[in-house]
């Protein structure tokens, strides 16, 4: 039986935090079951009519990705419990996900995320395996993408936006600097730049997407660089 065709995006509706906040408290399977109706109709629908929408106003910025399917530009519900010591089996939160090129290769990608608690937006690396860390590093000592880089952190800070990533407490082993800026970068083991918001009033509107837009340009500098700069250099290596 063919899908479906996707709505027009105006906005997710109150029930779909109603549902998040619902399955934040009753996180289980019988639970879910019973409101899978809400589930297909306040979550899966207006995400994909999101993903849609957003992702031709994202054209502007970037050729990215944007696949209006669970596994696409939109994270399962489900969380993988295989390893983890909380056995909770759903996501109390919405997330999408678009990335430029290929999806397994792809080092950088606007994000969002939908929580009971308020809308988390941003751009950047959800992290880096050891290639794409080796990729970073050397891009960020390069003198012509290191200072793109300095350059594009300046920019996204300035606009009030929390770039973000240190993981190491010193230098990684075979570099040195005394420059700040470097030094800070070097100990990073991803990067990304993000804001976190209490829900924004036009979440239930089709004014959401330009509500994205506005802050995915603003750190749109550190997805270029990410993608121009890791991204590439990660591939032409390989």
């Amino acid at each position: 039986m063919p899908e479906s065709p996707i709505a027009e995006f105006s906005g997710f509706p109150p029930e779909t935090t109603k549902f998040l906040r619902g399955l934040s408290k009753n996180n289980s399977k019988p639970w879910f079951d019973a409101h899978r109706g809400d589930y297909d109709q306040y979550w899966v629908e207006p995400a994909k009519a999101f993903v849609v929408a957003a992702g031709e106003a994202l054209q502007e910025l970037a050729p990215v990705e944007a696949q209006p399917r669970v596994n696409g530009s939109i994270f399962r519900v489900n969380r993988d419990i295989r390893f983890s010591a909380d056995k909770t089996p759903y996501k109390d939160h919405l997330d999408f996900w678009f990335w430029e090129g290929e999806r397994k290769t792809a080092v950088s990608g606007f994000f969002l995320r939908i929580a009971p608690s308020g809308v988390g937006i941003g751009v950047g690396a959800h992290g880096f395996d050891r290639d794409r860390l080796a990729a970073y590093r050397a891009a960020v000592v390069d003198t012509k993408s290191g200072k793109t880089l300095r350059a594009a952190v300046a920019e996204v800070e300035k606009a009030k936006f929390n770039v973000q990533g240190r993981h190491y407490k010193g230098l990684p082993r075979g570099f040195d600097t005394d420059d700040e800026f470097t030094s800070r970068m070097l100990r990073y083991n991803t990067l990304w730049a993000s804001e976190d918001d209490a829900t924004p009033k036009v979440l239930d509107s089709k004014r959401f997407v330009s509500w994205a837009m506005t802050r995915w340009s603003k750190m749109e500098p550190l997805h270029r660089w990410l993608v121009d700069a890791v991204q590439k250099r990660h591939l032409g290596a390989r």
